[in-house]
């Protein structure tokens, strides 16, 4: 056979989708930054859905991915593989040699029938036992897609017509550039990916920052766990007590009452507010005909349990937080108890005595 000869031309780099790059790194940092956040905010605050979030996000993402590349996956298994000789300019093994494959790292001079030659660098598997088959300077068959001249394998082994033309082939080596088969990741990138994840993470911490400073202030100890604060003016008065305290605590809420101050008319109130460390009482204006009650008519004893019965009972989630409202607006003592958590918010009603009256689920 006569050899053939096939002398090298030029080829251009596959153009790269820098803004595509850029706008897949944007999205993939944002995901990961805030995933990453969601998990360990929603462990400190013990927000079951924000942790659950945090190991939705992610998934949901690769899967939106794996179905965005459906397509192309289906437009390149569609087109057939071009064939072509190549030659071998270098080779190196850069991993593998513990198993009967090793992974080398090749420089070729490919040569298509219908376009100039063009130079590549790419990585693949060859057998220790078949290694000695391509030397430098070796001809041999390779295959890539035609939109893709860089994705280049060499072919193990060649159908007989293409051996016949490897065994008569004589090529020369083409010039760079050399075009490698992984796409190259640019400083620009990294730089992106990395401060959409920190602003992600930010985002979703300045989101839930009440909540998480809360909790950290209810576990940083104090000096004195008893002290309490009273702010008194004209027209109400409010008792806020030290960390680790809770005015449903025995006795804590009548303790707190009896200790207002007696320059105000600390036995009549218009509305009374408890949280878990606050009280708050409202007094009706001077003349004011609206009605009002005697702190000492206060179900004080029942409070406790009407707060754990709407904490357990209206299917508002944990964590939760808790109000208690007491007020004579309508001409009886009323007692209402809302519950806020990660299922909605409910409440329940009581009259004077604390016994519940009308009850609304989470919504």
């Amino acid at each position: 056979m006569t050899p053939v000869t096939i002398t090298p031309g030029t080829v251009s780099p596959p153009p790269r989708n820098s803004l595509v790059a850029l706008a897949r790194g944007v999205l993939t940092g944002g995901v990961v930054g805030a995933s990453l956040a969601a998990l360990v905010v929603g462990a400190l605050i013990e927000s079951v859905p924000l942790f659950v979030t945090g190991l939705v996000l992610p998934v949901a993402y690769i899967l939106l991915v794996l179905l965005a590349g459906v397509p192309r996956l289906a437009r390149e298994s569609a087109i057939a593989p071009l064939t072509a000789l190549a030659m071998i300019e270098s080779r190196k093994a850069v991993g593998g040699e513990a198993t009967s494959d090793v992974a080398v790292r090749f420089d070729l001079t490919v040569a298509p029938d219908d376009v100039p030659a063009y130079r590549v660098a790419f990585t693949q598997d060859i057998n220790l036992v078949d290694l000695a088959h391509y030397p430098p300077g070796a001809v041999v068959v390779v295959q890539y897609p035609p939109d893709q001249p860089w994705r280049v394998r060499i072919v193990q082994p060649p159908t007989p017509p293409w051996e016949e033309r490897v065994a008569g082939a004589r090529l020369d080596s083409a010039p760079g550039p050399v075009m490698v088969s992984e796409t190259p990741k640019s400083c620009a990138r990294g730089l992106v990916m990395l401060a959409a994840m920190l602003l992600a993470a930010a985002g979703v911490v300045l989101g839930f920052r009440t909540e998480l400073f809360d909790e950290a202030a209810s576990d940083r100890p104090s000096v004195s766990s008893t002290s309490s604060t009273t702010v008194v003016s004209s027209a109400s008065t409010t008792v806020t007590l030290g960390p680790g305290q809770s005015f449903l605590d025995k006795g804590e809420l009548r303790k707190a009452v009896g200790s207002l101050p007696k320059g105000t008319d600390a036995r009549t109130a218009l509305t009374v507010v408890v949280r878990e460390r606050q009280l708050s009482v409202v007094y009706a204006p001077t003349g004011s005909q609206a009605p009002t009650f005697a702190l000492d008519s206060l179900p004080y004893d029942r409070l406790p349990a009407l707060v754990e019965e709407a904490r357990t009972g209206l299917g508002t989630g944990s964590p939760q937080t808790w109000q208690i409202t007491v007020e004579r607006l309508t001409g009886t003592l009323t007692v209402k108890v809302g519950v806020t958590g990660p299922e909605g918010a409910g409440s329940l009603e009581a009259d004077g005595d604390g016994n519940v009256v009308r009850r609304t689920g989470a919504r």
